[in-house]
């Protein structure tokens, strides 16, 4: 059959409000990156999150690069990552000299918890990497208070969950650098890339630009000529004595400008998203074989819907299997285990105590679940699901 329902790489679609946000900056944005749409997008987002800093970058996995650099790990420091997330969350440590340690997940939340991160810390642990995977925000009070004691940094990698609080304080605002993604799969998108990194520390604030946009920086001295030495400067930025790589991770002014717009309704489309969720999560309450993360609260956005499926391995798979090749409805498996990747066992950290993340991943079900998706879509995903666990149920009394 074909696809009635995809899994849209797209999360949302654009107003035309916001197209005309995007055009004009395309008609008059001077630089076209850089520029005064980049400062009004930081400043609202500074707003919208409450943060001290925040800086637009080209993408979330830049974010992630820039906080890794910032945290100046040694060989041999330990950096505590969820093994069940995305790549980015740990590579950019990896590639700063840090040893990934994977964390379990919360077999309920699917997130970390701060007892899932005590187990994994050792003498050596220098950073904690807090992801709030599928827009729910984990328990990052508690983690906190675990981090502090320890004297360990913590990167909170709110890709996800832009928008999502917990009692009032925004996903990413919690710990000492918060990482955020804009991609096009996000309840928030720019053009189909974007990030933006928030920063608490002033010291290393100041920093950021420079790493960003290839250490550009003023002339330390007063000038006749605005040529001379030359039109700009750059410098190696330091920190403690310690040089630190510049690069250029810039977002152009086209998606900031666009960014800036629909952070104006970005809380709006949280809540749609999660009266569907819940419509959809509380429609299949007679069906316990599919057991959902049910939050009323805006601690969740529900960027994704997933569901663990009870039984084997093989019955979630065939629900797969049947919703598409029946009904048309693309689910999808998602965040193989990193340390189950074969980029992560040739360079040595194949080995995981992680089975919480492993049981969820093997009978993990993500739906379709873009903002855009219609109603009409929305039904029919409902109307197969519930004819698809029918199904099954019949064949397993046979």
């Amino acid at each position: 059959m074909d696809i009635q329902v995809d899994f849209s790489g797209r999360g949302v679609d654009y107003t035309e409000e916001e197209i005309a946000v995007a055009v004009e900056a395309m008609r008059v944005a001077n630089p076209l990156t850089q520029g005064r749409y980049q400062s009004a997008f930081e400043e609202k987002f500074r707003s919208f999150n409450g943060a001290g800093h925040a800086f637009a970058v080209s993408n979330g996995t830049c974010a992630l690069e820039i906080a890794a650099q910032l945290c100046r790990l040694k060989d041999g420091d330990e950096v505590v990552v969820p093994s069940h997330t995305f790549t980015s969350s740990a590579y950019p440590f990896l590639k700063r000299g840090g040893k990934p340690v994977w964390a379990d997940i919360d077999p309920r939340t699917r997130v970390v918890t701060a007892e899932t991160l005590k187990r994994a810390l050792t003498s050596r642990t220098k950073v904690i990497v807090a992801v709030h995977l599928y827009g729910y925000v984990a328990d990052m009070p508690a983690i906190m208070a675990l981090a502090r004691e320890r004297r360990i940094l913590v990167v909170e990698d709110a890709c996800q969950a832009i928008g999502a609080d917990i009692d009032g304080v925004r996903a990413g605002n919690f710990a000492d650098f918060g990482v955020f993604s804009f991609h096009s799969h996000k309840n928030l998108t720019t053009l189909g890339e974007g990030g933006m990194l928030t920063v608490k520390d002033d010291t290393l604030a100041d920093l950021v630009p420079l790493l960003r946009h290839n250490g550009h920086c003023p002339f330390a001295f007063e000038r006749e000529d605005y040529w001379i030495p030359a039109m700009g400067n750059v410098d190696l930025p330091e920190l403690e004595g310690e040089r630190l790589w510049p690069a250029n991770f810039c977002l152009g002014e086209v998606e900031c400008a666009l960014g800036a717009r629909q952070l104006d309704r970005v809380d709006s489309i949280n809540a749609q998203k999660r009266g569907r969720a819940l419509a959809f999560i509380d429609a299949l309450r007679e069906y316990p074989e599919l057991v959902f993360h049910r939050v009323e609260t805006s601690r969740h956005n529900y960027h994704l819907l997933a569901a663990r499926m009870e039984g084997s391995v093989a019955r979630r798979d065939d629900f797969i299997r049947r919703m598409m090749k029946e009904h048309g409805i693309k689910c999808v498996v998602q965040y193989y285990p990193l340390n189950r990747y074969p980029f992560y066992q040739k360079l040595g950290f194949g080995r995981a105590d992680c089975p919480a993340a492993d049981d969820f991943f093997d009978h993990m079900i993500s739906f379709p679940f873009q903002h855009n998706m219609t109603e009409d879509e929305y039904r029919r995903m409902l109307a197969a699901t519930l004819r698809t666990l029918d199904e099954q149920r019949r064949r397993r009394l046979l």
